[in-house]
């Protein structure tokens, strides 16, 4: 499938540490909602928190805050438009960080893999 643009996200930090999703092609909404297909159990996430959608024309991924109580945060900075995704780019919402990834993977053993990775080189960033 080459030039098809995948993703996953890696929930790293809350009490679903570890979880990973493949993102695919469509539209996945996140939040508290049990009805949601990547349910967040964090009580500062909005029922409909945010959105991620996918950009077939421009192969790319945005993320969308959906009028949630506390936010959307990208890599720190706190979301008032819809913003474009890049590799390995942090979202919070409520008290959890997730993890976005342009990387598809055969497993969630790869995922964490990747995850450990990233976080040691983002670690001394988030520190500073």
């Amino acid at each position: 499938m080459e030039g098809v643009a995948m993703a996953s996200i890696i929930v790293i930090t809350g009490e679903q540490e570890g979880d990973y999703y493949p993102l695919g092609q469509r539209t996945n909404v996140i939040g508290r909602d049990e009805a949601l297909p990547i349910q967040i159990l964090d009580e500062r996430v909005s029922r409909k928190h945010l959105k991620i959608r996918f950009d077939p024309e421009n192969q790319s991924f945005h993320a969308v805050d959906l009028d949630s109580k506390h936010g959307v945060f990208i890599n720190g900075t706190k979301m008032t438009t819809a913003s474009k995704l890049n590799n390995d780019t942090i979202i919070t919402i409520g008290t959890t960080s997730i993890l976005f990834t342009l990387k598809d993977f055969a497993d969630r053993k790869n995922a964490l893999n990747h995850y450990k990775k990233v976080g040691e080189r983002i670690r001394g960033t988030m520190l500073d």
